[in-house]
């Protein structure tokens, strides 16, 4: 019976993959709230130039602001649809969004096509030279917002295989938002954190309990219990808890914080707040 963790294809210590990555300590990768695509709800009366135009435009008031990467998802994209439910026009569109960026950034850049359509997030990074990708539930199961959500991991790591994409890092969320964890009740964070490590996650993110809540350092505590991997919060972090939160957490991916609404949708980056959150994170490095 195997009794260790599926090796990184890079060979490295988890520390020295996060450093390789985003090249910093306490990496802060910032959210790209795509607008709606076609195929979804939101879309109407909107033309693809405008979607585009938009996701390149936060992506340069983000890089401007200082943050460290950035993170390509389709949030307008609501009801989210589960992954064998997405179509190829949703990976056609993300895929050029992916490039425009990459044209205009130099940061590393991440996708996380919702929900947890993992092989998509490595269409869409594959296609446009992304480095990295977030998949929400790696290991296990839960009830999500979407129905029944299963664990990526088995597909996704042999789907990278086939992209010969194994330079491509995975990011995943431990006990993760939106969503019951009754299937998995029995196992604590501590053991589902290493359920994902097990799997071959190679960053883990801890997540509050929905979009923009705080991250609870409790839970970054119980995930570094159970792994050997860097763990982010993936939620809630602000000029405010910064200094509680980044005493335990090795980074953070923040979005709707940035917004002048402080919500993921309907608001517009503001430098002026993602430059004060950046000037909190100089202390730490």
């Amino acid at each position: 019976m195997q009794t260790q963790p599926l090796q990184s294809q890079s060979g490295q210590s988890p520390a020295s993959r996060l450093d390789q990555l985003f090249g910093v300590r306490k990496p802060i990768i910032a959210m790209v709230h795509v607008l709606p695509l076609p195929g979804s709800p939101g879309f109407r009366g909107r033309s693809l130039s405008t979607v585009y135009d938009a996701a390149v435009e936060e992506a340069l008031l983000l890089e401007a602001g200082g943050v460290d990467a950035l993170l390509l998802e389709n949030a307008g994209d609501i009801p989210f649809l589960k992954p064998e439910l997405i179509g190829y026009e949703t990976v056609g569109t993300m895929s050029v969004i992916g490039e425009r960026i990459r044209r205009e950034c130099r940061l590393p850049l991440g996708f996380n096509i919702v929900a947890n359509a993992a092989k998509a997030s490595l269409a869409c990074a594959r296609a446009s030279g992304a480095q990295f990708i977030r998949v929400n539930q790696w290991a296990n199961a839960y009830v999500a917002n979407e129905g029944f959500v299963e664990g990526a991991a088995a597909e996704a790591l042999r789907y990278r295989q086939l992209l010969d994409a194994d330079d491509i890092a995975v990011l995943a969320d431990v006990h993760v938002k939106h969503g019951s964890h009754a299937i998995v009740g029995d196992r604590p964070v501590a053991e589902q954190a290493r359920d994902a490590e097990f799997f071959g996650a190679e960053i883990l993110i801890a997540t509050g309990n929905r979009t923009g809540d705080a991250t609870p350092v409790g839970e970054v505590e119980q995930i570094k219990a159970g792994s050997s991997l860097p763990v982010i919060v993936g939620s809630g972090l602000t000029p405010d808890n910064v200094a509680e939160v980044m005493r335990v957490a090795d980074g953070a991916v923040v979005g709707s914080w940035f917004k002048d609404n402080g919500r993921m949708h309907g608001g517009k980056v503001q430098r002026a707040k993602v430059e004060s959150l950046m000037e909190k994170i100089a202390a730490f490095r």
